[in-house]
Formats: structure tokens, sequence, C-alpha cells
């Protein structure tokens, strides 16, 4: 059994469990406060970064990147019966296409992270369950995230309009690691999806998936997510 010491709204957590739903690896969550710097905690990655993925008798692997670039080379190896694994190639098509993909999961736990996510979460989500922070977002913070959420939801209808899905013909980790992010920022309602219909319907494709379900029932104490979070028709 593995299990996955994550966050709920840590949009990195979000896109491993979606990776391994969409594989039919089941997990159980342990839910962890990262910024409470817990010594356990560290013990297990002294980065104190989410998420961090355990196999029982296996290995312990920390972050997004390690555990999504795990995974996908278990299902490049995998055999060709495997079907339950081979359903769902992380990295899928050639050299070029998994560049591509790469490129674009950087850019949505990198660039989006840094000027969209990381930001929203820390004014709206940690403030209010860190005593020593201040539980008032700052206004003029809020509207340049919002700014900078507007450039990124323009890029992913670029994207959407001219390709199948983000990385091209084939779903890939980086619609899911694009939809983590997204629908951590769709919790707290501040996606404008009126304004951009293509990244809409992209991202409903991605909602209605089997694997979003939990997702879907995560809620956060003390933080209630938006009236259509839960949605599939928003």
């Amino acid at each position: 059994m593995h299990t996955l010491t994550q966050f709920r709204l840590c949009p990195f957590s979000r896109a491993v469990r979606l990776a391994l739903a969409e594989q039919n690896i089941d997990v159980e969550l342990v839910d962890e406060r990262p910024w409470e710097w817990r010594p356990e905690f560290l013990a297990l990655n002294p980065a104190g970064e989410l998420p961090i993925l355990q196999s029982e008798g296996g290995p312990t692997l920390c972050g997004v990147y390690a555990i999504s670039e795990y995974l996908a080379e278990g299902t490049a190896a995998a055999a060709p019966e495997a079907d339950e694994v081979e359903s769902f190639p992380l990295l899928p098509g050639d050299r070029l296409q998994r560049a591509e993909t790469r490129r674009l999961i950087d850019w949505f736990n990198g660039k989006f992270n840094r000027e969209v996510t990381h930001e929203l979460l820390q004014e709206k989500v940690y403030a209010r369950l860190q005593p020593a922070a201040s539980a008032t977002p700052d206004v003029d913070f809020l509207r340049a995230i919002r700014t900078n959420l507007r450039y990124h939801m323009s890029y992913i209808s670029y994207l959407a309009d001219r390709r199948r899905w983000l990385a091209g013909e084939d779903l890939s980790f980086a619609d899911l690691a694009a939809a983590a992010h997204l629908s951590s920022v769709d919790y707290l309602g501040e996606v404008p999806w009126e304004e951009y219909a293509v990244a809409k319907v992209w991202y409903a494709r991605l909602k209605s998936r089997r694997a979003f379900r939990t997702l879907l029932a995560d809620r956060v104490a003390g933080v209630q997510p938006a009236a259509h979070y839960a949605n599939l028709d928003f």
C-alpha cells in the first residue's frame, strides 16, 4: 500500500494524486502542514516540501519531480500485458513530444506556481492557518496575482485551441500538472472561467475523469470551496 504525505490544496500533491489515480494505484493520504516543520516530517524530507510518496518495504520518494519521473519510468518499463499501468503513460510520444511535455510541466510547476498558485495560497489559505500570520489578504497583491493568472489562462487557451491536449495528441502529466494548479486556484473561486471558454472546455474534460473525483471531494477546515468547485457543469 502506498502512502502520500500531502496537503489538500498543494498543487504538487494534487498532481501526484491525479497521476496515481490515472494509473490505478491506490494510495492512503496523510495530511501535513509543511509550514509547521515537524521533526517527523523533516526526517522524511529534509527539504520540507510536499508531496512524499512511500510504499511498504519500498522507497521513499520526495517531491513532484522525483515522483512523477519515477512513475513515468515505471510505465515505460511495464510489460505490454500490464494494461492497468500501460493505460496512462505520463510522458507519452517520442523524444520530442516528451521534451514538450516536460517543458509544460516546468511551466506550471515553476512559473505558474511562482506567479499564481503559491502566492494565492499564501494570501488566502496559509495565512488563515498560521497563527503568527496576517489573516487579511493584501488587496493590491491579490490584484497582481489575478493579472498574472489571466496571462496564464490565455496561454492555456492558446494551447488547448491548437492541440487535443496541452502537450499534443495524448493526455500527459502536463495536463495533470496544469489541472492540479488550476483546481487549487478554482477551490478559492479565483479562475475567471467566463473569460476563457476554450480553457474551460479543456478543464471540464479533465474534471469529468474518474481520477479527479477525490480532488473535488477535498475540503480544508476554515476555507470553504467556491460554490461551483465540485460541479462538473460549471
